[in-house]
């Protein structure tokens, strides 16, 4: 991790953490067709739409076509969801970071800089579900800096944080689509603990879940 600094937020950081966040959710599009095409739902309603426009037209091209729109329309949809995600969070936190995170108590936000660049950044806050625990939020990395440890060190500045603030352990929510993300908690020692169905109908007939996770940073007052 040469020439990487984690440090809390500043005023001047707004722009650069709001890109990495859009382009980082922009990412999970496609693993999110992906996921919605692999339904049940979705395959029983693609076959009999082209069954029943093969057996009235007599011809493949109507029901190819009818297909190609169905996907494309469903990919748009796709990303109006996220879209309506990234406007959400925007005005929930990310357009007011310092009211949101750095002004409250046992909050903070940091940003990852490299070469006097911000690449990455992470924040957390007290767990409204589950109290006596704090959340880890707005995890992110550029892609050009991606498999350098920046996301694990970020990670590890949350549960020192956490730590030191008497908390014992930290929780945070990921889509069932963020597999890479998933894999990394995984791995510097978050638990799944359970999924979440959201409260959405689309979601709910999508299996479109939230995994909750949780990292124990002090067992009984001592560090794990």
């Amino acid at each position: 991790m040469a020439n990487i600094q984690i440090r809390k937020y500043r005023d001047d950081d707004a722009e650069a953490v709001k890109e990495i966040f859009t382009l980082g959710m922009s990412e999970h599009v496609p693993s999110s067709f992906m996921h919605i095409l692999k339904q049940p739902l979705t395959q029983m309603v693609l076959m009999v739409m082209f069954c029943a426009l093969m057996a009235s037209s007599k011809s493949f091209l109507l029901p190819i076509l009818a297909a190609t729109l169905f996907l494309a329309g469903t990919r748009q949809f796709v990303v109006y969801v996220f879209n309506r995600y990234l406007e959400t969070s925007y005005r929930k936190d990310l357009n007011r970071i310092r009211e949101f995170y750095l002004q409250q108590k046992d909050s903070c936000f940091w940003v990852a800089e490299s070469d006097g660049r911000v690449v990455g950044s992470v924040a957390c806050l007290p767990a409204v579900g589950e109290p006596g625990c704090l959340e880890l939020k707005r995890l992110s990395v550029r892609r050009s800096h991606r498999r350098m440890g920046i996301a694990k060190a970020l990670c590890q500045t949350v549960a020192d944080f956490t730590r030191e603030r008497g908390f014992p352990a930290v929780v945070l929510y990921t889509f069932v689509v963020q597999t890479d993300a998933q894999k990394l908690y995984e791995h510097i020692g978050y638990e799944k603990i359970r999924e979440i169905a959201l409260s959405e109908l689309v979601a709910k007939i999508l299996n479109f879940t939230l995994l909750e996770y949780r990292l124990y940073v002090q067992r009984d007052g001592k560090k794990d």
